[in-house]
């Protein structure tokens, strides 16, 4: 993954995180981002793919979340909501991306952003529904991993 998409996720976790506390347009938002250069080394259409694609697929986003989590999806810690968010989003949306790339991104992001631990549940959650989204992929790989006889 390339350092440009990581700051993309970094950013949009921030974002979303403060369009869910604000409920503020988008737009305001993205635009305090541009104005304090927030966006500086983040790859802008990444960004904006999250950023934007999250809110527009939100009931589908917590609806997979729903089946996985442990409390509503709006009792869950704001932060990890938001990176659990953006993972269901890449999960569903951006197939190109590995499933562990992505496990792997959200996982640092809760490292970097999150309450300690936080990462844990966030595998755990995004973990499970990539064994229900990713089955082709997650197959695949089982059968490469398998030594021919």
């Amino acid at each position: 993954m390339s350092e440009a998409k990581t700051n993309a996720r970094k950013c949009a976790v921030q974002a979303l995180y403060q369009w869910q506390m604000t409920g503020q347009n988008l737009s305001t938002i993205e635009l305090h981002f541009l104005e304090e250069e927030r966006l500086k080394g983040a790859q802008r259409s990444f960004f904006d793919e999250l950023f934007h694609g999250v809110p527009k697929q939100l009931d589908s986003i917590d609806l997979a979340l729903t089946e996985f989590v442990d409390r509503p999806v709006d009792k869950i810690d704001p932060v990890e909501r938001a990176i659990l968010r953006i993972g269901v989003y890449e999960l569903l949306n951006c197939i190109e991306t590995p499933y562990r790339v992505i496990l792997n991104e959200c996982i640092n992001l809760a490292k970097c952003f999150g309450a300690e631990g936080s990462h844990k549940y966030v595998n755990g959650i995004l973990d499970k529904i990539a064994q229900q989204k990713r089955t082709v992929e997650i197959a695949a790989k089982k059968s490469k991993a398998k030594p021919e006889r």
